[in-house]
C-alpha cells in the first residue's frame, strides 16, 4: 500500500522537476538568442544591445508566437511566468544598481560647454514631455480605455522624456566619440535627462499610486526625500567603511564585498518597495551611493557586471517581448495612432536638442549629431514603460507603441551617425577600425 505522504513528496519533487526543465529550458533559449542577436547587430554596424533588444521582442507572440505558436506554447506558456518574472526582476534589480554605479556625475558640472548642455537637457526633457502630456492625454480614451487619463498622460510624457545613457555611451565608445565636442555636450545632457528622467518616474509611479489624492501623495514624496537622505548621509559612509575593511589587497571585489553589496541593493529595493514606489529605484540608489569609488566600480564590472549583462539582461529583454504583441494593432487607425506617436517622441528629443544647439551657435550638422544621440530610448524605456504597464496606467496597445519607439529610435541611431559625424566634426571623422586593429584618434577630440 502506497504511503500517502510520500506520494505526496514525489509528485511534489517531480513537478518541481518539471518546473525547472522548462525554466532552464526558457532561459537555454533566451540566452543563446541573445547571444544570435548581439553577433548579428554587430554584423551590421549595430550596437550589441541593439540585436538583444529585437531578439527579446521576436521571442514573444509577436513574431515566434506567430510562426510556431505549438513551440512557443510549450516554451514559454506551459510552465508558470512566476519564475521568469522573478529572475527577470532581480536582473533588473542589479542592472538598476549597474547603471546607478556607472552614473558619472562629472559630466553635470563640466564648465566647457555648459551653455550647450543645460540648453539641450532642457529642450530634450520639456519639448517631448510636452508632447508626450498631450498625446496621451487626446489618446487615452481610445488607447487605454478605463485607466486614469491624467496617469496615462504622464507616464507617455516620461517615457517621450527619456534618453537612454547606457546605450548611448556604449554607443559613442563604438563610433570612438566620447572625447569629442559633440559627445560631451551630448553624454552630460543625457546624465541630466537620466536624472530627472528617474525623478519623474518616481513622483508619477507615486502620484499614480496615490490615486491623485494631495495628502497621500505628498507623505509619499516626504518619505522618498527622507529615505535618500538617509541612503546618502547615514548609510554611504557606513558601508564605504565597511566595504573598505573588507577589501583584498589586490583590488579585487572579495565575496564578502559582493554580500554586503548584494544585501544593501536588496534591502534599497525593499525599501523603495515600501515606499509605494518599485523597488528598481532602491537598486539604482544604492549604485549612485558608491558611483564615486573607482576601484569599486572596476571590481564589480570585472567579477558581476559582466554576467548581468549576458544573462540578466536578455531576460529582461524577453520578458518585455513576451508582453509585446504587435498583433494588437490590428487596425489603420491603431498603426496611425502608433506611426504618429513614433513622430512625435522623435520630434521632441531630435527637434528639441536641434533647436538648443543652434540657438547656442552650433552648426546644422552638429545639431543633428545632438538630435540623434538625444533621441536613443532603447533600455531606460523599456524600463520606464514596463513599470506604466505593470501599475495598469497604459494598455496593452500603447505598451507595444512605446516598445515600437524605443526600438525604432535606437535602431536609426547609428547609421545615421555614420552618416553624419564626417559632416559634423572638425576635419571630418574616420569609422574606428575592428577589434584588435592599431588605435588611432578620431578628429575633433578634446585635449585632456
Amino acid at each position: 500500500m502506497t504511503d500517502p505522504a510520500a506520494h505526496a513528496a514525489a509528485t511534489g519533487v517531480h513537478a518541481t522537476e518539471s518546473l525547472l526543465f522548462l525554466v532552464l529550458l526558457q532561459l537555454v533559449v533566451i540566452v543563446a538568442s541573445a547571444r544570435i542577436g548581439s553577433a548579428v547587430a554587430r554584423r551590421f554596424g549595430q550596437s550589441a544591445a541593439v540585436g538583444e533588444i529585437v531578439v527579446g521582442i521576436l521571442l514573444g507572440p509577436s513574431l515566434f508566437g506567430l510562426l510556431a505558436p505549438d513551440v512557443f506554447h510549450y516554451v514559454f506558456r506551459s510552465a508558470p511566468p512566476e519564475p521568469m518574472q522573478m529572475l527577470s526582476q532581480v536582473g533588473l534589480l542589479l542592472l538598476m544598481f549597474q547603471i546607478g554605479l556607472e552614473f558619472d556625475f562629472s559630466h553635470l558640472a563640466l564648465a566647457r560647454n555648459r551653455k550647450a548642455v543645460g540648453a539641450v537637457a532642457v529642450a530634450t526633457l520639456v519639448a517631448p514631455f510636452v508632447l508626450g502630456l498631450g498625446f496621451g492625454y487626446a489618446s487615452a480614451p481610445v488607447l487605454s480605455p478605463g485607466v486614469h487619463r491624467m496617469a496615462t498622460a504622464l507616464y507617455v510624457a516620461t517615457a517621450f522624456s527619456i534618453t537612454a545613457l547606457p546605450i548611448l555611451g556604449r554607443i559613442m565608445i563604438e563610433l570612438a566619440i566620447t572625447r569629442t565636442e559633440l559627445g560631451v555636450i551630448a553624454i552630460s545632457a543625457a546624465a541630466l535627462n537620466d536624472v530627472a528622467g528617474w525623478l519623474m518616474l518616481a513622483v508619477v509611479s507615486s502620484l499614480a499610486v496615490s490615486g491623485f489624492a494631495p495628502v497621500p501623495f505628498a507623505l509619499r514624496i516626504a518619505c522618498i526625500g527622507a529615505f535618500v537622505a538617509f541612503a546618502w548621509f547615514v548609510v554611504r559612509p557606513l558601508a564605504w567603511r565597511v566595504l573598505a575593511r573588507l577589501a583584498p589587497r589586490d583590488g579585487s571585489l572579495g565575496a564578502h564585498q559582493l554580500g554586503v553589496l548584494l544585501g544593501l541593493i536588496f534591502l534599497g529595493g525593499m525599501a523603495t518597495y515600501q515606499l509605494g514606489i518599485f523597488a528598481i529605484f532602491g537598486g539604482f540608489m544604492a549604485g549612485v551611493l558608491f558611483h564615486d569609488d573607482a576601484r569599486l566600480v572596476r571590481a564589480w564590472n570585472e567579477r558581476v557586471g559582466h554576467f548581468v549583462v549576458v544573462f540578466f539582461l536578455p531576460i529582461f529583454f524577453t520578458y518585455t517581448g513576451l508582453r509585446t504583441e504587435i498583433g494588437s494593432l490590428d487596425s489603420a487607425a491603431a498603426w496611425g495612432w502608433c506611426l504618429l506617436l513614433i513622430a512625435l517622441a522623435t520630434l521632441g528629443k531630435y527637434g528639441g536638442a536641434y533647436g538648443a544647439a543652434r540657438w547656442v551657435g552650433l552648426g546644422h550638422h552638429q545639431a543633428s549629431v545632438l538630435g540623434v544621440m538625444m533621441n536613443t530610448r532603447a533600455l531606460m524605456e523599456l524600463i520606464v514603460i514596463n513599470v506604466g504597464f505593470d501599475l495598469g496606467v497604459i494598455s496593452r496597445q500603447m505598451f507595444t507603441m512605446l516598445v515600437l519607439m524605443a526600438v525604432v529610435s535606437t535602431v536609426v541611431t547609428t547609421p545615421l551617425l555614420r552618416a553624419w559625424l564626417p559632416k559634423a566634426l572638425p576635419g571630418g571623422w574616420v569609422p574606428p577600425r575592428p577589434e584588435g586593429a592599431a588605435p588611432r584618434a578620431s578628429a575633433g577630440e578634446l585635449s585632456p
